[in-house]
């Protein structure tokens, strides 16, 4: 008899342990089946680094300018098509990179003409014909600092960036000037001599661009460099202003008018340097990192 009640007495415990523990486990059970936090995490913060990237192509409309080796000038006045005939080799490509608001950028370009027209005064033998041809090279690198926002394709109307920039230009300059002769009746070209010089100029110039729409912006460039520092004339300078438009979110298609100016000579006597200026349309496509 007291057997049974025992046993009863102990199936009534577990039984009541049993729904206790039941009971314990259904709210961990609902906490594990409600459904995932449907809240997006904060956007990361955006890269303090930037950068950009140009290739672009200057067409010059007209170029003139005056070559002198030792006392001997020739002038050169060539269209586009003058120029585009004797054009050898051309290259040219823009960078920048920025970290924060501060940053360095570089524009570099490399032209060879062959043989093209001249004129030189007509005097004993010469004919006022004369021949050039010319390498140059200009490689800028600047320390730039950024005012406004921050440089890409696709942005807001009136959003825009004001940089101004201070470096170093190094021009590259190789010269070789050949005049027009008539000796008894024979006329030729005799190379009056060539001339090559390689200097560093102080570089300050402004660039800006604003929107206009989220896909176009204008923008301009102007800079100076030289200063009379390296020779009695030692002068150089650009003027640009255009329009781009973003053919992608992170691609420009630009073009613009511009104008490059170059003015050297050594002072010597006698005196050899050259001076060139260039106005015509610049096409170029803008990569933006």
């Amino acid at each position: 008899m007291h057997s049974a009640r025992a046993i009863s007495s102990l199936i009534g415990i577990v039984l009541l342990g049993s729904l206790d523990l039941g009971a314990q486990a259904q709210p961990a059970n609902q906490e594990a089946a409600e459904p995932p936090s449907t809240e997006t995490p904060a956007p990361s913060a955006a890269s303090p680094w930037a950068g950009t990237v140009e290739l672009y192509g200057f067409a010059p409309i007209r170029s003139t300018g005056t070559t002198t080796i030792k006392g001997f000038s020739t002038d050169t006045d060539l269209s586009l098509g003058d120029a585009l005939s004797k054009l050898k080799w051309a290259t040219s490509i823009r960078g920048s990179i920025e970290h924060g608001r501060i940053g360095l950028l570089t524009d570099l370009s490399y032209v060879k003409l062959g043989q093209y027209n001249a004129t030189t005064g007509q005097r004993g033998i010469f004919t006022g014909q004369a021949e050039v041809a010319a390498v140059q090279g200009i490689y800028d690198l600047a320390l730039r600092y950024r005012f406004g926002d921050r440089e890409r394709a696709v942005g807001q109307p009136g959003q825009f960036s004001v940089i101004p920039y201070a470096g170093i230009r190094i021009i590259d300059a190789q010269l070789d000037v050949s005049a027009q002769v008539d000796v008894g009746n024979v006329i030729s070209f005799q190379p009056e001599g060539n001339y090559g010089r390689t200097w560093v100029q102080p570089l300050i110039g402004t660039q800006a661009s604003v929107f206009l729409s989220p896909r176009l912006r204008a923008f301009a460039r102007a800079d100076i460099g030289g200063f009379n520092l390296s020779g009695t004339d030692d002068l150089s300078g650009n003027a640009q202003i255009g329009l781009g438009y973003a053919i992608g979110n992170n691609t420009d298609l630009n073009i613009s008018w511009r104008y490059l100016g170059l003015d050297y000579n050594n002072g010597d006597t006698p005196d050899s340097g050259f001076s060139s200026y260039q106005n015509g349309v610049e096409i170029g496509l803008k990569f933006f990192f």
